[in-house]
């Protein structure tokens, strides 16, 4: 199994830290997020310049708050800086994040949109040698006729797909290099949901996997639990319990965020939620329970949680998830 693991630090320094630390470990990638706060390519570009080998992503880059265009030259730029280690991670996010927090409709379905807009991204990645570029789709037209993208490292970059629900699982499946799984899928939902969609494509499925490490396992799984509390505030993830039974966990977690009652919030997060989204304990157990994964995947991306915690406290389940997972 291949490591990746996700660039929570709190500042961009301890990022740039954090992805050296990870590649000096033999870690496979290194992945930047994006929040209202942070701009995702940006600080991967920072990260390209501190580092020689691991493989570097968005997961993810907000596909409708930027044009394919911007997004397709970006991963270009840091393909270069980086001698081609770029893997460009877009999603939709949810409507709220594209209405309250970056003023950007969302009228159309997101799937047949994104869909669109990785076809104008290869297009655009495709078109580096000269020649022009020309892409007509039914969201996105360009015509630039002396289009050509000098210095260029590579013919192609990977280009993979956020996605949770069955239409957006298709478009993954339909236009994407991965799938990368949110942060509360469970092994239950990626077996039943999303592995059939993805069989016989060219789509890996590159999991999230919410890691916390401490030699406290009941600070450890707390630290998962309040990380999977916060996701399902959001109803659009509610899909993901259903396999299980479990949607009227997500309602009570979603009545209780509504009234500001956070430890009800963590209360509603069973033993067994835990046990089917995150790896929680001391190094040796999560070592041990990282092994659920291996018929799943064969690159996870490891996730520590953040929410309710210090920001020194993030860096150093960082740095214990690198020690626990080094080659």
């Amino acid at each position: 199994m291949k490591y990746g693991i996700i660039l929570g630090a709190p500042s961009i320094e301890g990022q740039i830290a954090t992805a050296k630390r990870a590649e000096a470990a033999g870690f496979e990638s290194a992945w930047t997020i994006e929040f209202f706060n942070s701009h995702g390519l940006v600080r991967l570009a920072a990260v390209a310049t501190a580092t020689d080998r691991i493989k570097l992503g968005t997961a993810i880059a907000y596909a409708f708050m930027r044009t394919p265009m911007l997004a397709a030259s970006a991963a270009m730029d840091i393909d270069e800086i980086s001698g081609g280690r770029m893997i460009l991670g877009l999603g939709s996010g949810t409507e709220r994040m594209n209405r309250d927090w970056y003023s950007m409709p969302f009228d159309d379905p997101p799937a047949p949109r994104i869909k669109d807009a990785i076809g104008l991204v290869r297009a655009a990645i495709a078109a580096q040698k000269g020649g022009g570029l020309f892409y007509e789709g039914p969201y996105y037209q360009v015509k630039i006729p002396i289009y050509s993208r000098p210095g260029a490292v590579r013919e192609s970059i990977p280009v993979c797909m956020a996605a949770v629900n069955k239409g957006m699982i298709r478009a993954a499946a339909a236009t994407a290099d991965g799938l990368i799984g949110h942060p509360v899928f469970t092994r239950k939902y990626m077996v039943e949901k999303v592995l059939p969609v993805l069989d016989g494509s060219a789509c890996e499925l590159l999991p999230y996997v919410i890691t916390a490490i401490a030699e406290n396992t009941e600070q450890a799984r707390n630290e998962a639990r309040g990380q999977i509390a916060f996701y399902y505030t959001t109803r659009l993830y509610h899909s993901i319990l259903e396999p299980h039974g479990w949607r009227e966990a997500g309602e009570t977690i979603a009545a209780a965020f509504r009234q500001g009652d956070y430890p009800a919030m963590a209360a509603a997060v069973s033993e067994e939620m835990i046990d089917q989204i995150a790896i929680a304990g001391t190094p040796d157990e999560v070592r041990d329970q990282l092994q659920q994964w291996e018929t799943l995947a064969d690159h996870v991306i490891l996730y520590s949680p953040s929410i309710g915690m210090k920001g020194a406290r993030v860096q150093e389940n960082l740095d214990a998830i690198i020690d626990t997972f080094a080659a």
